[in-house]
């Protein structure tokens, strides 16, 4: 048989249920509700006992809580009662003070209202003196015009009565009374005019002189005298020979190459080289002076020294621009303009080496400037600069000042630069200070003793230009130029020339002398008026 399977009879042997099991079900279920049923009496009395407890609580909370809010409303009330008795005090003590002011103003409004009404008494007491017043300088203007009316009629009667007494007019009496006010106030006004001028001149002068003098103090410049020759040393005789060649064939060369005439004389220890041109007569003779160290000398090494001594007079005219505006302070010029015043060096004029010239005139605008508290850098580079053209002349055209124009515009120069060396020519006035500085300076150096040489004949010229422009005036006489040509004195006809015209004629042959002349410093004019009486004892 199968495991668990049972037979019939054993299931018959063993019961489910048997009756004492019912009853104990029965009465364990009983005794379950029965107990649950007790269970929610107790726990409905208890919390019927809790409620009322806690209603009991609740009653007593909210009387104590009406009694707190009474004596909280109690509180509220005498705080807002205290902080309104204190909040209305300020209050009552504003509106008493409002209330003062408002008295005090009435008080002075009231006062000024008298006072207006005073015022107004016043002007009215004012107006009618006023009007009285006018009454009383209407009448008394009546009176004056008819007193003017008939001081007219006595002007008119005695007017008409001089006239027939003295003979004359009343225009004529005008006129001569006219005349005579008006050579009054010419000889007060000449008076005047001679004063102040005489105070300005002399002021002038001394500042003049201080300046000129302090700066002429502060330079030394060298000497040089104008020349077309240039002397070459030789170490013995016989090397003219060299120098001449066979037939003369060196010596042509030298001259078709160099541009410059070889003079070869007697004179021992010496060959001289002619020629207009200073620059090429340097290369001539660095050349020639190259060649007779050398010794060698024909015509094939004579272009091959000529070459480089070139290259060797351009590197010195480089070096000497360069110098020459170093010493000045000047170091922005382009190398075009350094070229161009390089060039100057193997210039000369009236004596002078036109570089040495450039850098005197440079020094001294700079002092004068440095003196007056003006641009000392541009008085130095106008100064430098203002006989560039001379180094170009040839090339650029007749006149100095506008090719030296040309080339400092081209340079890239300041406008006051290019004017300055425009109108250092005298073709154009000047126009600025540092443009009669650099003049002023010019003529210091130029006229300096010893700077130039003039002929005895043209120094001779223009004294008697001088006296010739003096005495082409009404009532001169005679005119003399003496001092070396600083001073004119005029004789004049006292007849003709009065004192007053004396000033003036001074004036104007002063103006004359200064549009027609061109002469260093100062030049005096002096009017000589004689008065001579005669007479003859008999």
């Amino acid at each position: 048989m199968p495991e668990g399977v049972g037979t019939d009879e054993d299931k018959k042997e063993i019961p489910l249920f048997n009756g004492f099991d019912y009853i104990v079900l029965i009465c364990s279920a009983v005794a379950f509700f029965a107990g649950c049923l007790l269970g929610w009496l107790g726990s409905e009395r208890l919390r019927n006992s809790k409620l009322h407890s806690t209603q009991a609580t609740a009653e007593q909370i909210v009387a104590r809580a009406r009694q707190e809010a009474e004596v909280v409303k109690k509180n509220a009330l005498l705080e807002a009662r205290d902080e309104w008795h204190h909040e209305r005090a300020p209050l009552e003590k504003e509106q008493e003070t409002q209330r003062r002011s408002l008295r005090d103003l009435a008080a002075k409004l009231l006062e000024r209202e008298q006072q207006l009404e005073r015022k107004i008494d016043l002007l009215t007491s004012k107006e009618r003196e006023q009007l009285k017043t006018e009454q009383d300088l209407d009448r008394r203007e009546a009176a004056i015009a008819a007193d003017e009316v008939q001081a007219q009629d006595l002007v008119r009667e005695q007017s008409r009565r001089l006239e027939e007494l003295a003979g004359i007019s009343q225009q004529e009496a005008r006129r001569i009374l006219f005349d005579q006010l008006e050579r009054g106030a010419r000889r007060v006004a000449a008076r005047k005019v001679r004063e102040i001028k005489d105070t300005a001149v002399a002021t002038a002068n001394l500042e003049a002189k201080e300046i000129i003098t302090r700066a002429i103090q502060r330079f030394a410049g060298e000497l040089t005298v104008e020349s077309t020759l240039s002397v070459v040393s030789i170490p013995f005789d016989d090397m003219k020979g060299r120098i001449i060649g066979r037939d003369g064939r060196n010596i042509r060369s030298f001259e078709m190459i160099t541009g410059v005439e070889v003079i070869v004389d007697d004179t021992p220890g010496m060959v001289m080289l002619s020629g207009f041109d200073p620059l090429r007569r340097e290369v001539a003779r660095h050349t020639l002076e190259t060649l007779i160290r050398d010794g060698r000398i024909h015509p094939g090494r004579i272009e091959e020294v000529y070459d480089k001594a070139r290259s060797t007079v351009e590197e010195m005219i480089r070096e000497s621009g360069s110098k020459a505006a170093f010493d000045l302070g000047i170091h922005d010029l382009p190398e075009s303009l350094l070229e161009t015043l390089g060039k100057l060096r193997f210039h000369t004029s009236y004596g002078q080496n036109l570089l040495v010239h450039s850098k005197e005139v440079g020094l001294l605008a700079g002092m004068m400037a440095e003196m007056l508290d003006l641009d000392i850098v541009l008085a130095r580079r106008a100064g430098l600069l203002h006989d560039i053209g001379k180094a170009q002349d040839f090339e650029l055209g007749n006149d100095p000042a506008q090719s030296g124009a040309v080339l400092a515009r081209k340079g890239g120069e300041s406008p006051e630069v290019v004017q300055v060396i425009e109108t250092h020519s005298k073709h154009a006035p000047s126009r600025s200070a540092i443009a009669v500085l650099v003049e002023s300076a010019n003529e210091i150096s130029t006229h300096r003793p010893g700077a130039r040489k003039e002929k005895v004949e043209e120094f001779i010229r223009r004294l008697h230009h001088i006296e010739e422009l003096a005495a082409d005036y009404v009532g001169v006489k005679q005119a003399f130029a003496l001092q070396n040509g600083k001073e004119v004195r005029v004789l004049v006809d006292s007849g003709v020339v009065d004192d007053t015209y004396a000033e003036q004629l001074a004036d104007d042959i002063t103006t004359k002398l200064e549009q027609q002349l061109e002469y260093p410093g100062q030049l005096r004019v002096c009017i000589i008026r004689e008065m001579r009486a005669e007479s003859h004892a008999r």
